[in-house]
């Protein structure tokens, strides 16, 4: 009997190590707080728990990891698994992915947003660009086109911006730039500070930004319909992490990108779509929308300098720019 005994115990000793040697965590670096912007990151955690019966497990952080600037380095040397961030906070390190954040390139939707993204995240160009980093991009954050909350009396005209101390990152950035305004760019934490202490008059923020980071709590007016573009954030993993998860495991985490991303553009669409007037209207917020032609005007000073400089400037560092960037206004043109 004690030795059937010892036998069972072993036995179950032997399953016990197996399963904790089957069981998988990676470390996922985020920033902020939980908000429609990362959506699907918790819900790939959500779909890959289930689908391996919790043996495959995301630890999502909100800045515990990283600094959001420091994200892709973080992956770089597999600090840890998974993060996201934004092209525009260090374009030298990602050059190929920022040709989706030039200004006015006529996007009309999240689900557009997402279907152009993964077409450059898939390029070969941007592969070996990422790859840089020992890192795979996954999966993109779309966002809607930004506009602007400011402080301070609101513009009339486009002319109103000429030295207006602009938060606005990337294409829109020099979109902005191109009427007289004064970029700066920050990332999304540092924003409040900047606005409260008046080192910026103005924030350029997709609506779930200007709620989640506190903009709209001083902020007087808001732009309605400049409409000048939007910025890339996408979702990485490590490299060499994601070649070293089983099959079962890599299959998971692979094939709830679509429900996630599906997620997160049905809660930004509703939910958040659906707070955003109500909280412009509880603070007395202003809408500042501007006449179709001061638009086009803007439109025609900003996108195609914008665009030119871009292919020149990569073209140089060694990037197909002009392909990359034929490849995303034709799936543009041919959606219209």
């Amino acid at each position: 009997m004690k030795k059937l005994l010892g036998r069972v115990a072993v036995s179950a000793l032997c399953v016990t190590f197996a399963s904790e040697a089957l069981a998988t965590e990676w470390n996922v670096s985020l920033w902020g707080t939980r908000r429609a912007f990362t959506e699907h990151v918790e819900k790939l955690a959500e779909l890959v728990d289930a689908k391996t019966g919790g043996e495959f497990t995301l630890n999502i952080s909100y800045g515990g990891l990283s600094k959001n600037r420091e994200n892709l380095d973080g992956i770089s040397i597999g600090a840890f698994e998974m993060a996201q961030f934004c092209a525009g906070y260090h374009r030298d390190k990602n050059p190929s992915i920022t040709v989706l954040e030039l200004p006015f390139l006529g996007v009309s939707s999240l689900e557009q947003e997402i279907e152009l993204s993964m077409a450059v995240y898939s390029h070969p160009a941007t592969v070996a660009d990422l790859a840089r980093w020992n890192a795979t991009l996954l999966m993109p954050s779309p966002l809607p086109q930004y506009n602007i909350v400011g402080t301070g009396d609101a513009p009339a005209t486009l002319a109103d911006f000429e030295g207006l101390s602009v938060r606005a990152t990337g294409g829109i950035g020099a979109a902005m730039a191109s009427i007289g305004a004064v970029p700066t760019s920050m990332s999304a934490t540092e924003v409040r500070q900047a606005m409260d202490s008046g080192v910026v008059k103005a924030v350029s923020f997709a609506p779930h930004a200007h709620m989640s980071f506190g903009t709209i709590e001083n902020g007087t007016w808001w732009t309605t319909n400049l409409n000048p573009g939007t910025v890339n954030c996408p979702v990485v993993v490590n490299t060499d992490a994601l070649a070293d998860l089983s099959d079962a495991h890599r299959d998971a985490l692979l094939s709830s990108v679509e429900e996630s991303l599906d997620h997160y553009v049905s809660n930004y669409n509703g939910a958040t779509m659906d707070a955003w007037g109500p909280a412009l209207d509880e603070r007395g917020i202003a809408r500042v929308t501007f006449t179709d032609a001061e638009i086009a005007a803007f439109k025609e000073a900003a996108a195609a300098p914008a665009a030119s400089a871009w292919i020149e400037q990569n073209t140089a560092a060694g990037l197909p720019a002009q392909e990359l960037y034929d490849m995303v206004t034709g799936m543009i043109a041919g959606s219209m």
